[in-house]
């Protein structure tokens, strides 16, 4: 009977804690269907009528299928370069016993405690030197350089692959890209998927970098976009419009996670594993 009853407690609270965390979703659809006004002089979880006047706005002002098209872009390939690097960098930190390996490694922890922003101005410095402002290439190439994915993954790849896995095709001869490739990868695979998740979404909302070094408003990614719209005509009229916005802009991230979700739960928990 007690273990039925605090059961029954734990079912209510979890079910309150996903409520709570889905009430801002809900609020954000809400207030895309009602005015500025509205929205600054009343509360309501009641839709309102002015979604087609505030898509209207969003119409008018933006070309949101090229920031759809520009953020998709620049989100699947940094999250594919931070995925396969990271997992051939963890690989090689987890089986390969080289000179400085622990060093470089201790280095790589270091990076991972310093904050971007630190080196935001010597980087649009050496991207303005090198000629790449209003360009893709920094927003997706540093993006191979993930010491946090790299972390986890090296953590991940011990705990669920045994050594003696490699010695068999060693010994039949196989090269060691053909060793990461077939056998390394496909076991990695879940700790993978948890890791491009939150790389998408850093990706996806990224919008400090996207500003400073794109000029072309044609190159803007979608965060950058709905921030425009603050600059559109006067509050009352862009707030509205601003929530169409972004909720449009959250279906990738919310399809992403469907698909990938299941990884993480079984991935963290075997990366968790100490050596």
């Amino acid at each position: 009977m007690a273990y039925t009853i605090k059961k029954s407690i734990l079912y209510i609270m979890l079910t309150a804690l996903a409520v709570l965390c889905l009430f801002p979703f809900l609020l954000m659809l809400v207030n895309a269907t009602r005015s500025g006004n509205e929205i600054m002089t009343s509360f309501s979880i009641l839709p309102g009528k002015s979604l087609a006047s505030n898509w209207k706005v969003v119409m008018d002002n933006l070309d949101i299928a090229r920031g759809f098209a520009n953020s998709l872009f620049v989100a699947i390939l940094s999250t594919a370069l931070t995925s396969y690097f990271s997992a051939l960098t963890a690989y090689g930190f987890a089986f390969y016993k080289f000179k400085g390996n622990k060093i470089i490694f201790t280095i790589i922890l270091i990076f991972m405690m310093i904050p971007s922003q630190l080196g935001m101005l010597g980087f649009y410095d050496l991207m303005t030197k090198m000629k790449l402002i209003d360009s893709y290439i920094p927003l997706i190439v540093p993006s191979i350089a993930a010491p946090g994915t790299v972390f986890f993954l090296r953590q991940y790849v011990l705990s669920v692959m045994p050594r003696s896995v490699l010695e068999a095709p060693r010994i039949d001869g196989a090269g060691e890209f053909y060793i990461f490739h077939k056998i390394v990868l496909p076991i990695m695979a879940p700790g993978i998927a948890t890791m491009a998740i939150g790389a998408f979404i850093g990706s996806w909302n990224s919008y400090l970098m996207p500003l400073i070094l794109l000029n072309n408003s044609k190159k803007w990614t979608l965060p950058v976009m709905v921030a425009s719209l603050n600059s559109v005509k006067d509050i009352s009229t862009n707030i509205g419009a601003t929530y169409v916005t972004v909720a449009i802009s959250v279906v990738p991230i919310i399809i992403m996670f469907c698909f990938c979700s299941k990884y993480i739960i079984s991935s963290i928990s075997a990366g968790s594993v100490k050596e």
